[in-house]
């Protein structure tokens, strides 16, 4: 099976992509760890965090050959985009509508985690060769503006970004979303008493939830 379409089974088996968005590449490395050892299987790590690319490199490197997939988020150009690929990012998540990003991420046939919000920029993020749509900014809308898109482009594969929680991923799957992104439930769940193994139990917590949703 090509890499690309190996990824894209991963994700889509996982139904969750873990979000590492920290204040610093050390951090956000044993958060990663944690949440592996978890049972997180898809893992995106933003280039906000200095130093990121190697974080990217290094896990990769590490855990590719049992099957997970380490992913570059904040990509906002191209330059970007071909630097965390050649670090071997399995697939490139940006913000908002960047056809630049999906372009290059394409000619190189890496996944690509499109960014928009609108109905436009999700169908235009489409018909740019996007493989995900990330419904970003989540909060705002929430699970009613998820089913509202979702009514006439159910058959875009769509992954909202923020908001949400163990309580109400079922919510957001039955609303008809493809998988869901989650951050600060698990990357942060270290930071009371700085044990993290709290990550690795929220990743248990989360992935069960996504697992219980989706029967």
């Amino acid at each position: 099976m090509y890499k690309k379409l190996r990824t894209l089974e991963t994700i889509d088996r996982s139904g969750a992509v873990l979000i590492v968005r920290l204040e610093n590449a050390e951090v956000a490395e044993r958060v990663a760890e944690a949440a592996i050892a978890g049972g997180f299987r898809a893992l995106e790590i933003t280039l906000s965090i200095p130093g990121a690319v190697d974080v990217i490199r290094r896990l990769s490197a590490k855990h590719g050959p049992d099957g997970v997939v380490v992913g570059a988020g904040t990509v906002l150009d191209e330059l970007s985009a071909y630097e965390c690929i050649r670090a071997g990012a399995d697939f490139l998540v940006s913000p908002q509508f960047n056809p630049a990003m999906i372009r290059t991420a394409n000619r190189y046939q890496v996944p690509t985690i499109s960014g928009a919000y609108t109905p436009t920029e999700l169908v235009n993020s489409a018909e740019a060769g996007a493989d995900i749509l990330k419904l970003f900014p989540t909060e705002a809308g929430g699970i009613p503006y998820a089913k509202s898109v979702l009514a006439p482009l159910a058959h875009l594969p769509i992954m909202p970004a923020g908001g949400v929680t163990v309580e109400n991923v079922g919510e957001w799957f039955a609303a008809g979303v493809a998988g869901v992104g989650v951050g600060s439930f698990v990357t942060k769940a270290w930071q009371p008493d700085g044990d993290f193994s709290r990550v690795t139990a929220a990743a248990e917590e989360f992935l069960s939830a996504v697992a219980k949703a989706r029967q």
